[in-house]
């Protein structure tokens, strides 16, 4: 599995080194951008650590692989946020701390991988301190996070810490060269953090025409003549990816007003620093940040009606 994201394999070689000298450390913080396909060095370190057989991969035919490969493993645990939620609850981690004293039903290690890390709340963080603190020798924490800066220092403090290097633009290229057939403009690339995996699925999904409306749609908007609901419900509608583009859009513009260019640049960069300065481009960004966070942080929220409202207030820095 880790053969087919080479970026994974150096941080792999390590680990697996680290579980043949029985060294592995109790609480690993593994940082991580999307789209890096960390899932799949999470799953190959947990097969590896569950195997009865080897110490650093998994056989695939002893009892307990085959218990991982249908996802019944009982030493194996997976805390992400609840379905209703985007965050982990402290009784998620209560319920963690538990099974942690426990001893492991098969008479061997025991796992807890916590993903995303900065999504427990602050009071599930301190709950998670003292088992960190004095864990269990068989019991393993693998927290992986893609925003590390949203944790508490005291978390990220008792765990060794890892970081999964992105891939240079070059071996992108490569990987993708080999998963699509269809040649890809750098600011497709680009406008997907040059995530392998993100690209990949931006191509599968066929996202391309859907972002070049939403490029129109903002172009049309600064010249006072779109139509804002309109491009306030395309937004919406999956406002993770679509705000995360125009975000790269807008500081694309703001790099060219200081005459830096780019192959990779947004097509409708250069447009938009004649209807918009620097400063007003800066201030834009900034209220899209903070949007995109409060919409990922509470669920329930009215995405459209305030990313209308987040339109309204870029048209009028135009109209001032």
């Amino acid at each position: 599995m880790i053969s087919t994201y080479p970026w994974l394999s150096s941080i792999w070689k390590e680990w697996q080194s680290s579980l043949e000298q029985d060294t592995f450390p109790n609480a690993v913080l593994l940082s991580s951008h999307l789209g890096l396909a960390t899932e799949a060095l999470t799953s190959s370190f947990a097969q590896a650590l569950m195997c009865s057989n080897y110490a650093s991969e998994a056989c695939g035919i002893c009892h307990s692989c085959q218990l991982m490969q249908v996802n019944n493993h009982p030493d194996y645990h997976l805390i992400k946020p609840e379905k209703s939620a985007k965050s982990i609850s402290v009784d998620q981690i209560r319920g963690c701390n538990r099974l942690a004293q426990e001893s492991s039903q098969l008479s061997g290690k025991r796992i807890f991988i916590i993903e995303p890390a900065e999504a427990m709340t602050e009071s599930a963080a301190n709950a998670l301190l003292k088992t960190l603190e004095e864990p269990s020798g068989t019991c393993m924490f693998l927290l992986i996070s893609y925003q590390p800066h949203r944790l508490l220092p005291t978390v990220s403090s008792r765990c060794q810490r890892w970081q999964v290097t992105k891939p240079s633009a070059h071996e992108v290229a490569d990987w993708l060269s080999e998963k699509v057939s269809v040649n890809i403009p750098p600011h497709i690339a680009h406008i997907n953090g040059n995530a392998p995996t993100t690209i990949q699925l931006f191509l599968d999904k066929g996202q391309e025409a859907l972002y070049q409306q939403i490029e129109l749609g903002l172009l049309d908007v600064l010249k006072n003549r779109g139509d804002m609901i309109a491009l306030a419900k395309q937004l919406a509608s999956s406002h993770e990816e679509s705000l995360n583009w125009m975000w790269y859009i807008l500081t694309d513009a703001q790099k060219l007003h200081f005459g830096l260019d780019a192959p990779y640049f947004s097509p409708i960069a250069k447009e938009l620093i004649h209807y918009l300065s620097y400063e007003k481009l800066f201030q834009q960004t900034e209220n899209l940040s903070n949007l995109t966070e409060q919409l990922r942080e509470y669920s329930g929220l009215n995405s459209e009606l305030l990313i209308l409202d987040w339109l309204i207030k870029l048209n009028e820095e135009v109209c001032s």
